[in-house]
């Protein structure tokens, strides 16, 4: 999995359309191997990120948990440490 692609569901407050629009445009840059498509490839690139930022949507809300939300900050803050732990040396 693409590392830029954060786990978007069970958060307070919940996933913003930009932040599923980045995370499909992060997935389609890993799968097609390409950071910014040619002119010829523009509209399949275009059009592969809006169709997989409007599935992973549908999917965030049609997901239940019983776990309690995470805080964003939170998680952010744990996200610092594992990397200050990870790149420490």
């Amino acid at each position: 999995m693409c590392r830029n692609i954060k786990p978007l569901f069970n958060f307070e407050p919940p996933a913003r359309n930009d932040e599923i629009q980045a995370a499909a445009l992060q997935y389609v840059r890993k799968i097609s191997g390409m950071n910014k498509p040619s002119q010829a490839n523009e509209a399949a690139f275009q059009s592969a990120v809006e169709s997989i930022a409007g599935i992973s949507a549908r999917l965030i809300s049609a997901l239940e948990t019983n776990s309690p939300p995470k805080d964003r900050e939170t998680e952010a803050a744990r996200a610092q440490a594992r990397n200050a732990r990870r790149f420490a040396h």
